[in-house]
């Protein structure tokens, strides 16, 4: 029964995994621009000698000198994407909320480097500077965008154009990416590219809503149908294990007895 308790285990630890990326799903639903993960299983099969030599037959009547082809799956997490499709956009009415909608990310500076984020929260520092919740500088084009204190209206266009009083002062950055499933995670809504691939940047086929956020693209009751399932599967894994300590113990018992 040592199979049957590996297989078990692997597969109770695999949805314990799923069950933590569900959980940080639910915690981030009203994370502006948040993108949810997704995990992705595979099966791994055990393969004996035998499995591999196909002997030769000389009429179907035959009988084979080795044991049937056997394989044992044993579940194992394949990897983690993240869902970048389009979650809806929400009125707010502030100048420098900014939603993408469609393809597309911003670009922000941090001390660690430039990031990606489609979180468009934005704010003016005292000095005019277009910055992140964080304090991280937004980047236009050019660098970071600079806005002369005093203006009263401004008008960001659909391309990124930032008008102050009519008169063009700065563009936000519209940055796309050939393969967004190179991206990885970071703290702070960010993302960057995975190590050991190379991102590189395209034209971004979408616009810029002034007045809007986007909310994260998170169904808070598709997250809980699929914590209830990885926690019923948990629950199985774990009696298949405890079923298997039990005729362990039972057969272990009995080892030596006197008939």
């Amino acid at each position: 029964m040592e199979s049957a308790m590996y297989t078990a285990l692997f597969g109770a630890l695999s949805n314990e995994h799923r069950l933590n990326n569900i959980a940080n799903n639910l915690a981030n639903v009203n994370t502006t621009g948040y993108k949810r993960d997704m995990l992705a299983f595979k099966d791994t099969f055990a393969m004996y000698a035998h499995d591999q030599i196909m002997e030769a037959k000389g009429n179907l009547r035959q009988e084979s000198l080795l044991p049937e082809p056997v394989h044992i799956a044993r579940t194992r997490m394949a990897h983690v994407e993240t869902d970048f499709t389009q979650g809806s956009l929400k009125l707010t009415g502030a100048p420098f909320d900014v939603a993408v909608s469609g393809d597309g990310f911003f670009k922000v500076a941090t001390p660690q480097g430039e990031f990606y984020t489609r979180n468009g929260h934005f704010r003016l520092t005292a000095e005019g500077r277009l910055i992140t919740e964080q304090g991280f500088s937004v980047l236009g084009e050019g660098g970071e965008i600079t806005i002369p204190p005093g203006f009263k209206n401004i008008n960001i266009a659909e391309d990124g154009s930032i008008y102050a009083d009519g008169g063009l002062v700065g563009r936000i950055g519209l940055f796309g990416v050939d393969n967004p499933l190179h991206l990885e995670k970071l703290g702070g809504n960010m993302y960057r590219p995975r190590p050991g691939t190379q991102v590189e940047e395209v034209e971004a086929p979408g616009y810029v809503a002034q007045g809007y956020l986007e909310v994260s693209n998170v169904e808070a009751v598709y997250e809980m149908v699929n914590m209830i399932e990885a926690q019923r599967q948990y629950e199985a894994y774990a009696k298949v294990m405890q079923t298997s300590e039990a005729i362990d113990r039972a057969s272990h018992s009995r080892v030596g007895k006197a008939r």
